[in-house]
């Protein structure tokens, strides 16, 4: 499933400073493939220490210290897809299924909002009976206007592919954001990771969101046999699509699925790559997962440029995680009550209400405008 990295695309080690790459990274100067894939090179002590300390300056220069937080409402856990990777996999049979009514969805929304969270991510598998199998999602519609309505914060949807017809009803309906990861921008790994799906079409999905006036959401999965080449091809695919929010994940190994023997990367590998977007993607929001780590992986992926906690849990609310279902969330740690002495501890702060949808508000304008580019000019993030 790994494919090595092309000889061509970078000098050897010994020719590059890292100096020199973290002073054209904090002056926002491209770097060329060959000093992202020697950054991206597992390291440790000092050397790594300095990457992480520029990944924080470029966050603090455009966020100052705020970090927002998003509560995560995972409301089916039945899927139709195959990927082999994902414990919700259709035939798995030992994972835990549920569907939410849309009274018990909008109950966990509204403790969610008084909770403190600045966005709820609505999320299911591919799940048809959640819209009665039709192309109208009218009934996921009306759920979206109703937690909308009841609490009035930011909203992503995380459905999967959805149509054209639908993708366009969603801003109306109550949707500031669309989330549907890719895993990998390499297409034949792609087909490895997600069987039978088309890799095109859900790449498009992203983009058709974001005509419709949707944020858009991009992600990636790390340590399922990708390259460094691999890794460096994801992050220009989500710049030039110009995501608003981009995030990876370390593999968790799940009973049931085709990966189960499968080994977990070192959890370094995520810290890493969150710093390398944040060295690329300066301003753009990089989410810190408690769905991997949970509360223990916290302090690293803040360390490492972060500035959005997502997975958030209420544990009353009866709901699952992806990649760790259960980690944390009876104990209550998974909660923005048990995050915030962190973030007072890394000498951050959890935003305000105001400030996150603020921010929100401008992507939006410049989206719906179509003048991004012309307002902050885009950079060639890796160069040559």
């Amino acid at each position: 499933m790994r494919k090595e990295n092309h000889p061509l695309n970078a000098k050897p080690s010994h020719f590059f400073s890292l100096d020199s790459i973290l002073k054209k990274a904090l002056e926002e100067e491209p770097l060329t493939r060959g000093e992202v894939l020697y950054l991206l090179t597992p390291r440790g002590g000092e050397e790594q220490e300095q990457i992480y300390e520029v990944a924080r300056r470029l966050r603090e220069r455009y966020f100052s210290n705020e970090i927002f937080l998003y509560g995560f409402v995972y409301f089916s856990t039945w899927c139709r897809n195959h990927c082999t990777f994902c414990f919700y996999r259709a035939p798995n049979t030992l994972c835990e299924r549920y569907r939410k009514t849309d009274e018990e969805i909008l109950d966990t929304a509204i403790r969610l909002a008084e909770s403190g969270v600045h966005l709820l991510d609505l999320t299911m598998g591919e799940d048809p009976a959640c819209y009665n199998g039709g192309d109208d999602f009218a009934p996921l519609l009306n759920l979206l206007k109703k937690v909308k309505k009841e609490t009035g914060l930011p909203i992503m949807v995380s459905w999967g592919v959805t149509p054209d017809s639908v993708l366009e009803r969603l801003p109306a309906a109550g949707a500031d954001w669309f989330a549907c990861y890719q895993e990998t921008h390499n297409p034949e790994f792609f087909r490895k990771l997600r069987l039978n799906q088309d890799y095109q079409c859900r790449l498009d999905v992203k983009t058709k969101a974001k005509k419709f006036g949707m944020l858009i959401e991009e992600g990636i999965l790390s340590g399922v046999g990708e390259s460094l080449d691999d890794v460096v091809d994801s992050i220009e695919a989500m710049k030039a699509m110009e995501a608003h929010q981009v995030r990876v994940m370390n593999f968790i190994p799940q009973k049931g699925t085709p990966m189960e023997d499968y080994p977990s990367p070192h959890t370094e590998q995520e810290n890493r790559i969150i710093a390398i977007l944040r060295l690329l993607l300066p301003h753009r929001l990089i989410p810190a997962s408690l769905d991997v780590y949970g509360i223990d992986g916290l302090r690293g992926k803040l360390r490492a440029g972060a500035n959005v906690i997502t997975s958030l849990i209420l544990p009353s609310s009866e709901l699952r995680g992806v990649a760790q279902s259960t980690l944390g969330i009876c104990e209550g740690l998974r909660s923005p009550k048990a995050v915030l002495p962190i973030l007072t501890e890394l000498g951050l702060r959890k935003a305000s209400l105001e400030e996150y949808t603020s921010w929100v508000k401008y992507e939006k304008e410049q989206l719906m405008k179509d003048s991004s580019k012309k307002e902050r000019p885009s950079r060639n993030i890796v160069a040559g």
